[in-house]
């Protein structure tokens, strides 16, 4: 995975008043984590879907006022599947409402990302829960179809059908 330093750095290093309601936003992050016991570190935490356990990890741009989530499989895909796994991600892909997936050609990390643009508005728990939520819902949804397509030998369109079921592209519920 690409990284950028500044993407990681901790904002509250760089006060400059322009950034203060970025700043907010990132205080409020960390208090929503928190509260919704996802034991936040630095950097990432997991969370533990029925299919297994995701790596997250949340980022807010302070300077340009956004939130961004993702939910990152526990796998990589094996270089020689990633065509088929880039048609499989792009059929899931289709229909989604909130969020995308995303592969990285380069080393096979898949991820799904959730992003919300909040200049000038106050971030807030509701905002947070509805980009966090979806993100691990949707990648512990498509999991089996991702292991399914990386290491079982199954085509993006079979792997689509059974996860989705003839639903194509539908977003799954909170629990």
């Amino acid at each position: 995975m690409r990284r950028h330093d500044d993407e990681f750095q901790d904002p509250r290093e760089d006060p400059r008043p322009e950034n203060r309601n970025g700043l907010q936003a990132f205080e409020l992050l960390s208090s929503y984590l928190d509260d919704d016991e996802w034991f936040p570190r630095r950097i990432e935490g997991k969370y533990s879907g029925k299919n297994g356990d995701l790596r997250c990890y949340a980022i807010v741009r302070v300077d340009l006022e956004e939130f961004l989530f993702y939910a990152v499989a526990p796998v990589k895909v094996p270089e020689e599947v990633r065509m088929a796994v880039a048609e499989y991600l792009t059929r899931a892909n289709y229909g989604l409402r909130i969020g995308n997936f995303e592969l990285d050609y380069s080393d096979g990390e898949v991820r799904y990302k959730s992003s919300l643009d909040f200049e000038g508005h106050s971030l807030s728990p509701d905002l947070i829960r509805n980009a966090i939520y979806p993100a691990v819902h949707t990648m512990d949804r498509y999991l089996p179809g991702l292991l399914r397509v990386s290491f079982g030998g199954a085509t993006p369109h079979e792997a689509i059908e059974e996860v989705e079921g003839g639903q194509s592209g539908e977003q799954p519920s909170e629990n």
